[in-house]
Formats: structure tokens, sequence, C-alpha cells
């Protein structure tokens, strides 16, 4: 039970200090569950990212629920998306009411600014490490490159992106 209590906790933090949804949680997930608990390694997370991407739902949610589940089982599993989601949950229930006569405030639009910037080095931060593990020979990277290509210049929908990925990862592995 101590290993469901510690899920919740360190997905709760999680939850809690990210901005910019699921793409600029993801370096505070590898940190915690990857670098600091070790209760994954680093393809093992590769494989969540991947898992998470597929399928239906926002990545945080998706990514807290897999590795919850892969460390702990589905009580696990269930640990980490309710902790993903409690602080945002309570606060937004909270401040949304202020938040509507906020938000065209000088400081709150100020405030926002200076977040963007921190949630694109986060996303960035999270391709690195993707890249790091999912780049591992000349045909990852040239599978990377195609699909790349295909989705910003070809405006490929990120599904057909995926399966023809797997596809050339069928015929080139």
């Amino acid at each position: 039970m101590k290993i469901i209590v510690e899920i919740f906790i360190i997905f709760m933090k999680i939850g809690a200090f990210s901005f910019g949804g699921g793409l600029a949680m993801l370096p505070f997930i590898e940190k915690e569950i990857v670098d600091k608990h070790h209760w994954i390694t680093s393809n093992e997370f590769i494989d969540i990212i991947a898992i998470a991407q597929m399928t239906p739902g926002p990545i945080a949610i998706n990514s807290s629920t897999f590795a919850g589940y892969k460390v702990a089982g589905i009580l696990g599993g269930l640990s980490g998306s309710f902790g993903i989601v409690m602080v945002s949950f309570i606060l937004i229930t909270i401040l949304a009411k202020y938040f509507i006569k906020i938000k065209d405030a000088k400081e709150t639009k100020a405030v926002f600014k200076g977040i963007r910037p921190a949630v694109l080095g986060l996303v960035l931060s999270a391709a690195v490490t993707v890249g790091k593990t999912a780049l591992i020979d000349i045909k990852s990277v040239c599978i990377a490159i195609i699909i790349f290509l295909g989705l910003n210049k070809l405006k490929l929908h990120p599904i057909l992106g995926i399966v023809l990925a797997g596809i050339m990862g069928i015929l080139l592995y």
C-alpha cells in the first residue's frame, strides 16, 4: 500500500507544478519514475509515451496511468491517474469564478507570456529525452525525418503518421 500512496503523491506533485499540458509534464514524470525512483527504465518510459500518445485522452493522464500500472498494477494506475489531476481539478474548480474577473488584467497576461517559453523548454526537453532513446540507428533517424516531413509539409494526420511509422518499423526491423 505504501507504493500506491507514493505513486499518488509523486503524480500529485507533478500535476501541481506543471504548466503547459502533458508534453510539458513528461520531463517531470521521467525525473521521478526513471531517474529518482528507478521504477522503470528509459526504454520503458519511451514505450509509455508511445502508448500514451496512441491511446485516446490526455498524454499526462495516460502516461501517469500506464506508469502507475507498470509499477503497482491496477491500483498503481488508478493512483497515478487521480494524483496527476487532483490539484488541477481542485484549483480550477476554486479559481474558475475568479479567473473570469482577472483574465484580461495586464498582470495575468504577463504571467502567461512568461510561462509560455518555459513550457516550450519543457516540451523540447521531452523531445530530447525521447530522441536519445528512440533514435538508435540510421533507420530510426530516417523514420523520424520522414514522419516529421509528412506531418509538417504534407499535413498528414498524426494517426496516419503513427501507422506509417509502424509499417516502416516492420519493414526495416
